[in-house]
């Protein structure tokens, strides 16, 4: 009989997983050092993490659009400071396969729970989550699409949601999720917004419909803004949406588009390893046609590569550590789990950052972004992992 416990799954950038105890992580003030999750290597950073209970599901959806499942114990427990597995090692992920979304889930039976698919050419699909409840080690098809498409990201949903659907030039579709018939698991999914040329979706959301949430956008060149989910109006699925930023030489393309509440912290890692942790409360909010302010700065031919939305569970601190719980309803609730590492040898380095924030009256404001709790990860290997 296994024990029941409350675990931490961590995925790295380079695919590496491994378990860890909730305990591990200790409760901590806005602001702590945290402790060592990982030792890493270059250009390998944790780029996802649930927590869960031991009996509990996870569900890893990749960019070819397979599911494969495991249960929290069969992720193998490790110490704070390992690597972690391959992550071929858990699950038997084909070639070039990654991992796109990391779902925690408790009750895979669930009539109540939906997952929602969007693709990298703008195709959604809605599938009742008891269709992934039979699913074995070898993985199934959870999504099928062409062969120059790939699966973006996975949201659970509550089947009452409002999709929401960003570009990398900047345009955003919010449609109702009631308007997405329920398909079957190997279903093809249908157009959820039709892109312009050169365009592909880079962020998939949901929010309620009455929701006070904000959409965050963050571009490549290290620029972001918050805008009230509102000022998005209710459209049909499959338009061309509308503006969400301006896109100039200066701020560059979006590489996310999500929601969020103001109550986040948000992880922003660059392409040279450099990582921020920002306030989303600090970032500037504005309306959907500005470029937003600056984040962080970047280094010549640095450019920002991913991009983590992180929450504190006020109620209990020790969440202030995790990125992902199950809730009693089956639906995933975000926290964070990053923490600082100033080990010698480790070959991505924190720093402290100056971002720059620009106020209503335009001036600029130089802060310090300390780098609280940054958590360095894994020994580079086989497959990237996406945001």
């Amino acid at each position: 009989l296994i024990p029941e416990e409350q675990i931490v799954i961590t995925l790295s950038h380079n695919n590496y997983i491994k378990r860890l105890p909730v305990s591990t992580y200790r409760a901590q003030n806005r602001g702590g050092r945290g402790v060592q999750g990982m030792n890493t290597l270059e250009e390998d950073f944790v780029s996802q993490l649930v927590t869960l209970s031991t009996h509990d599901h996870v569900l890893f959806f990749t960019n070819k659009g397979r599911v494969y499942k495991l249960k929290g114990y069969e992720v193998p427990e490790l110490s704070r400071q390992s690597k972690g597995i391959p992550v071929v090692n858990a699950i038997e992920l084909e070639n070039d396969e990654i991992i796109s979304t990391m779902i925690a889930v408790k009750d895979l039976e669930s009539e109540d729970n939906f997952l929602v698919f969007a693709t990298k050419r703008g195709v959604v699909k809605r599938s009742a989550l008891s269709n992934f409840s039979r699913i074995n080690r070898n993985g199934k098809i959870a999504i099928s699409f062409r062969e120059d498409d790939e699966l973006i990201a996975v949201r659970l949903t509550s089947g009452q949601e409002d999709i929401l659907i960003g570009t990398a030039h900047a345009s955003l579709i919010r449609f109702p999720e009631s308007t997405l018939r329920p398909l079957g698991r190997t279903a093809t999914g249908v157009k959820g917004i039709t892109l312009r040329e050169g365009d592909e979706v880079v962020g998939l959301d949901v929010a309620h419909a009455n929701s006070v949430d904000e959409v965050l956008v963050v571009t490549e060149n290290g620029y972001g803004k918050r805008t009230p989910v509102n000022d998005y109006r209710l459209s049909n699925r499959g338009g061309k949406g509308i503006k969400t930023a301006t896109i100039t030489e200066r701020n560059g393309n979006v590489v996310c588009i999500t929601t969020v509440t103001g109550e986040e912290d948000l992880m922003i890692v660059t392409n040279a390893g450099v990582i921020i942790r920002l306030d989303v409360a600090d970032i500037s909010q504005n309306g959907r046609a500005a470029q937003g302010v600056r984040l962080i700065r970047l280094g010549d031919d640095q450019f920002v590569s991913t991009v983590a939305k992180v929450k504190e569970d006020a109620e209990d601190e020790t969440n202030e550590d995790e990125q992902s719980t199950v809730s009693e309803d089956g639906t995933e609730q975000q926290h964070e789990a990053v923490v600082n590492d100033e080990t010698p040898g480790n070959a991505i380095h924190t720093e402290v950052i100056e971002s720059e924030e620009t106020d209503e009256d335009g001036r600029i404001e130089v802060r310090q972004d300390f780098m609280d709790r940054v958590e360095e990860d894994i020994q580079q290997s086989s497959d990237d992992d996406e945001e």
